[in-house]
C-alpha cells in the first residue's frame, strides 16, 4: 500500500488539538447549545424525559460532530491522504459507537427515549445545512 501525501497547508498547526476544533466549530456548539435549551423549554409539558432526551439527542450529535472534525484535522495535519479503508472503518466505528449509546437511551427511557433519535435527526440536519451552505457560495463565486 502507498501513502499519498497532502500538501501541509501553511496555517495549519503541526499538532492537531481539541482546542483548536472547539475554536473552529464555534457557530455550531452555539446552535447545538441553544436547540438543547429550547428543548429543554418543553419541560413545561410537565415531564422532564422528552426534553432530557432531545438534549440528550442533540448533544450525541454535537459530539460526533466535533469527534468527525478533530480527526480530519489530523488527517489534514498529518499530511497523509487516508484510504478508503481508514476512512470506512473510521466512521462505522465513530457511528457504531453513537447507536449504541442513543438506542440504549431511547430503550431505557422509551416511549420518550425516541427523543434522543429525533434530537440526533434534527442537529445532524442543522449541521449539514451549517456546513453546505458555505460550500455552496464559495463553489458559486468560482
Amino acid at each position: 500500500m502507498s501513502e499519498h501525501v497532502l500538501p501541509q497547508p501553511a496555517d495549519h498547526p503541526l499538532r492537531p488539538s481539541i482546542g483548536r476544533v472547539l475554536r473552529d466549530q464555534r457557530k455550531i456548539e452555539l446552535v447545538a447549545l441553544g436547540l438543547m435549551i429550547f428543548s429543554l423549554w418543553f419541560y413545561q409539558l410537565g415531564s422532564w424525559v422528552l426534553p432530557g432526551c432531545l438534549a440528550a439527542g442533540i448533544l450525541l450529535g454535537l459530539l460526533n460532530h466535533l469527534a468527525t472534525e478533530y480527526w480530519l484535522l489530523k488527517v489534514i495535519s498529518g499530511g497523509h491522504a487516508p484510504t478508503r479503508g481508514q476512512i470506512t472503518r473510521a466512521t462505522i466505528i465513530r457511528l457504531c459507537i453513537l447507536a449504541v449509546i442513543a438506542i440504549a437511551i431511547a430503550v431505557v427511557f422509551w416511549p420518550d427515549g425516541i427523543g434522543v433519535l429525533l434530537g440526533l435527526a434534527i442537529f445532524r440536519l442543522i449541521a449539514l445545512v451549517m456546513t453546505t451552505l458555505p460550500l455552496l457560495k464559495e463553489l458559486k463565486n468560482q
